[in-house]
């Protein structure tokens, strides 16, 4: 199953002649890293009816008034005030059960959070780990209290203050805890298989190269067969076990975590685009800049804004 992308999110929910409603993508996300969007449900009124599919980005979602969710590994949730969760890993679909649904949605890749806590990735926090319950109906109360997370995120969105994405973040990181204390009991920890566990190691891997505090020594671990020899596995089970529990190749996967590695050096270090090419082990200048442009659209110094750090 081939995940939407963020841009088939916004191409089915454009605003139109047809619809009544819409969805826009930010209008200055690019003064960031990753992306974040919030908005309110009431937007999703007349749109066409989602599609049962996953998703490649996060979505936190709470709705009020009577929806079905369903999701691949659990079923139907059927409810009034519901708060549902979406990750990369499951397919799912969402159908309001009338037509005066309220709430709010937001939506974010894990880019986006690097800057804020670097190093963590959003599949180690329990509500976004493989078997953790999607979906379940919150009281009144709880409502009022997510649902003033997701206002004060709606009036950050649409401010003009310059540095409102990471305060975004900051927003974002309250919901997630939020959500966290919210949840159900955990149930009893699932076994996981031989695949997952190669999967968890590798992205633990990953992981620990970053994030990036100085330009040498430059990255230990570079290609899949890196990877491979210190998991002590055949790069081609590798590739293997990653095609099958993340819908990625190795390479894919390495491919776009140093894209985001090089955004954020780019926006938020002094180093020049040589050493942030060193660091993170191209052989020249000239192969990261092709690299990074087939990756972020542009060349490293057209992202980068002179003199300017941050957003």
């Amino acid at each position: 199953m081939k995940p939407n992308t963020l841009a088939t999110f916004y191409a089915a929910l454009a605003p139109g002649p047809e619809s009544t409603g819409g969805v826009l993508p930010p209008p200055d996300m690019e003064q960031g890293v990753g992306h974040f969007n919030v908005f309110s449900l009431v937007d999703l009124r007349g749109t066409p009816p989602m599609t049962f599919n996953r998703r490649d980005y996060y979505k936190i979602t709470l709705c009020r008034g009577g929806s079905r969710v369903e999701f691949a590994d659990q079923g139907a949730h059927v409810g009034d005030n519901t708060l549902f969760l979406v990750t990369p890993r499951l397919p799912y679909r969402w159908l309001p059960l009338t037509e005066d649904f309220t709430g709010y949605s937001c939506l974010f890749d894990d880019a986006f959070l690097l800057p804020a806590r670097p190093g963590v990735r959003l599949a180690e926090l329990p509500i976004f780990q493989p078997g953790a319950y999607p979906v379940w109906d919150v009281a009144a109360a709880d409502c009022a209290a997510l649902e003033a997370v997701f206002e004060k995120m709606l009036r950050e969105l649409s401010s003009g203050y310059a540095y409102k994405y990471d305060l975004l973040r900051t927003y974002l990181w309250e919901l997630i805890h939020l959500v966290q204390k919210l949840q159900p009991a955990p149930a009893p920890l699932a076994t996981h298989s031989a695949a997952e566990r190669v999967a968890a190691q590798f992205a633990d891997l990953l992981e620990r190269q970053f994030p990036r505090l100085s330009p040498q020594p430059p990255l230990r671990l570079r290609t899949a067969t890196d990877y491979a020899d210190q998991l002590a596995v055949h790069v081609n089970h590798l590739n293997r076990v990653l095609k099958e529990t993340t819908g990625l190749t190795t390479t894919t996967l390495l491919s776009r975590r140093l894209a985001q590695e090089a955004k954020l050096l780019l926006r938020q270090t002094t180093w020049s685009i040589s050493e942030i090419a060193d660091g993170l082990g191209f052989a020249d200048v000239a192969h990261f800049c092709t690299f990074f442009k087939r990756h972020a659209g542009q060349t490293p110094g057209d992202f980068r804004r002179p003199g300017v750090q941050g957003y």
